[in-house]
């Protein structure tokens, strides 16, 4: 089941909830994923395809997926992407080459089809979505901005208080610092962030903040 979130001209941004555990150094959280779909009500761009598959493929409703991008290769933002490419096989996954050693964690013996690269634009049921590359959290992480909706789909980069985490492997707290500083809070302020969990924020009212993060530390 998905929510629409937001719409204009056609097209909409639908999210759905999926839940399962993150895992890295050892470690395992669970953890709840929001996953995006763009498009409308002949083809969607799959965001984040975290989890289980049949959450989300219910949500595309037979529609053609006309691509998958995920915002880095943590593996509750792509561990079912495999299983939508066995429902659609034509479907190509793409991520930001960065991210290769993360990726292969989840998949050794599969790697993703396209690079994604800064300044990348891609046209989906009309909607306009521009890749930012917002090092940090880890060394692909990536944004998707949809100017004509007045969003960003910022993953784990940021969230309504704060930069996401940057204590495990890959991840830096002064990159992520700079990605978001330089990247994202130049946005216009109205600007919508949606986030890889939890609620969503504007990036009017997360910029205020930028020095408390900093004091703060990682």
């Amino acid at each position: 089941m998905s929510e629409v979130v937001a719409q204009r001209d056609g097209v909409r941004v639908e999210k759905v909830t999926t839940s399962g555990a993150f895992e890295l150094d050892g470690g395992s959280w669970d953890v709840e994923n929001n996953v995006w779909l763009i498009g409308d009500d002949d083809s969607v761009l799959v965001v984040d395809p975290g989890h289980e598959s049949g959450p989300i493929l219910a949500a595309v409703a037979g529609r053609r997926i006309a691509g998958i991008w995920c915002t880095h290769a943590h593996n509750d933002h792509i561990d079912a992407a495999a299983g939508i490419k066995q429902v659609q096989p034509d479907v190509r996954i793409a991520l930001h080459p960065d991210d290769w050693p993360l990726w292969e964690l989840t998949y050794p013996e599969q790697r993703f089809d396209d690079d994604l690269a800064d300044g990348d634009v891609q046209t989906v049921a009309g909607a306009r979505i521009e890749v930012l590359h917002t090092p940090g959290h880890s060394p692909g992480a990536c944004c998707f901005h949809l100017p004509d909706l007045g969003i960003v789909l910022t993953g784990d980069t940021l969230f309504h208080g704060g930069p996401g985490a940057t204590g495990r492997s890959f991840s830096s707290f002064p990159v992520i610092i700079d990605s978001i500083r330089d990247r994202l809070l130049t946005l216009p302020p109205q600007t919508r962030v949606l986030t890889g969990h939890g609620d969503a924020t504007t990036i009017g009212d997360e910029a205020p903040h930028l020095q408390e993060w900093i004091d703060a530390g990682s």
